[in-house]
């Protein structure tokens, strides 16, 4: 299972970088649009620095099929070939997808909505599927079952693309996606810190550290004498 963290933010990428098993960080230009007008290629070299050899998802902005594929000529020129790089899922986009994957490109295919765009990414060659949970299910469009569909293809095929579910808004939609085989997600550092910061978790914790206490007097097992 690879998780990945949906943000650009530098402080929460270098805090999740130290506590998770981190997988990837993923961006979209909405997402880097919170962090400002940054330095785009030197804040997600500094992104790669933090993370070293996870993988970084960057995604295009043009919309024909010559501005989608000189966007990720760009963005593999400065950040390097091991970038993936995100496309939507429309014709345009499958169009680039087949000629990127033809030059060697990794490709996270992106905005997906529906079954039948997960299968055309599929046969297209994407390395990651990003179908978008939460706004699926806005749509009364079942997303555990599209999930599960994918995979399901994924199988038959034996094809090598991954599922990497996004667009979440809760740790509950996060537990679903992995029940029907996503073999990835991505997240924002909010729904890492739902799943992590249960109060239950924390008086566990403080009950342990409490009960040593009183037997032991000490702080930590590492100060007994």
């Amino acid at each position: 299972m690879e998780f990945m963290l949906d943000t650009v933010n530098i402080e929460k990428i270098r805090y999740y970088q130290s506590v998770l098993p981190l997988a990837g960080v993923t961006s979209n230009p909405s997402i880097i649009k919170q962090e400002g007008k940054i330095d785009f290629y030197s804040h997600l070299k500094e992104i790669q620095t933090i993370i070293g050899d996870a993988s970084l998802h960057v995604q295009v902005v043009g919309e024909s099929v010559e501005e989608i594929i000189a966007d990720a000529e760009a963005v593999v020129e400065q950040l390097g070939k091991e970038t993936y790089i995100k496309i939507p899922v429309n014709d345009n986009g499958l169009s680039a997808i087949k000629q990127l994957k033809a030059q060697g490109f990794k490709i996270t295919a992106t905005a997906i909505y529906t079954e039948f765009q997960g299968y055309l990414a599929i046969a297209a060659g994407a390395d990651y599927l990003a179908p978008y949970y939460n706004r699926m299910e806005n749509l009364n469009i079942d997303s555990s079952d599209i999930i599960e569909a994918l995979a399901a293809e994924i199988t038959r095929t034996q094809a090598t693309s991954k599922i990497l579910a996004a667009s979440f808004k809760n740790v509950a939609q996060v537990n679903q996606a992995i029940r029907k085989g996503a073999q990835a997600i991505t997240a924002g550092p909010d729904i890492f810190a739902q799943a992590l910061g249960m109060p239950s978790i924390e008086k566990a914790v403080t009950d342990f550290h409490d009960d040593w206490r009183k037997t032991f007097e000490t702080e930590t097992i590492a100060k007994l004498s």
